[in-house]
């Protein structure tokens, strides 16, 4: 098979839902761009905080209709319910728990990375302060978690 049969092979995968969890409307702007630089145009959804996160992952209140997402990205420090409490909680929601989390953070406290893969992240990463490297990043998380990574199917 060539190089350009592959590349049509792999873009006729799903479409992939992506649940972008940051309270700085800065960042999250900077990811999504970063991830659509990086040639990711998967559905993205963004919310602000982890009782949002948790609302839109259960389809509670205004987010009844919202699609399961394929991934989480999860800030660590944000308002009302931090990454770690609200990654406890989809790890102990049965309908929830295979879901990929991937904790995109400033954090790199060692005690947050242990606790964070303790609590089963599939992946910490720590966001790069200089913007070329941060797209990078971002590019190469797309490139590995939305187009190689075979999600796990929904479980409810």
């Amino acid at each position: 098979m060539s190089e350009s049969e592959l590349d049509g092979f792999f873009d006729e995968k799903r479409k992939i839902e992506v649940l972008l969890v940051e309270d700085s409307p800065s960042d999250a702007m900077l990811t999504i761009e970063a991830l659509r630089e990086g040639c990711v145009t998967e559905s993205l959804h963004h919310v602000e905080d982890g009782v949002e996160a948790l609302d839109f992952l259960r389809r509670l209140g205004k987010y009844a209709g919202a699609p399961r997402p394929d991934v989480v990205l999860l800030d660590l420090n944000m308002p009302r319910k931090n990454g770690h409490e609200v990654l406890r909680e989809i790890r102990a929601d049965d309908a929830l728990q295979f879901l990929p989390v991937i904790m995109l953070t400033t954090s790199d406290d060692e005690h947050d990375v242990l606790k964070a893969y303790g609590e089963n992240v599939n992946c910490y990463i720590t966001k790069p302060v200089d913007l070329n490297a941060f797209v990078r990043a971002m590019r190469s998380l797309g490139d590995f978690w939305l187009k190689w990574v075979t999600p796990p199917p929904p479980t409810a």
